[in-house]
């Protein structure tokens, strides 16, 4: 990301070419006598056209759906949770 600091001045003036910037990704901080008063910045994109940018860059296949999550590969089958073993192993004095 490139940041460019414009006087509102120059930014009047030549307004067509900074936001030509812009849409090229570059952030501009525009500033009156010096001081950062505002920026413009790009347009981020959806979820779903980054989505689409994989899809159309041939890396992956998707119809379109929302994704079903598949059930857990692991069942916990004990009384303890995960988050119980973490801190019991946090508790134990490695050192003699």
């Amino acid at each position: 990301m490139t940041l460019v600091k414009v006087g509102t001045r120059e930014l009047k003036t030549k307004l067509s070419e900074y936001m030509q910037r812009v849409k090229k990704g570059e952030t501009i901080i525009v500033t009156e006598r010096g001081r950062s008063i505002g920026q413009i910045v790009p347009i981020q994109p959806t979820i779903e056209e980054k989505i689409q940018a994989v899809v159309d860059a041939g890396l992956a296949d998707w119809n379109g759906k929302k994704f079903k999550p598949g059930k857990p590969a692991v069942i916990n089958r004990s009384e303890k949770q995960i988050s119980d073993l973490v801190v019991e192993d946090r508790n134990v004095d490695y050192l003699p």
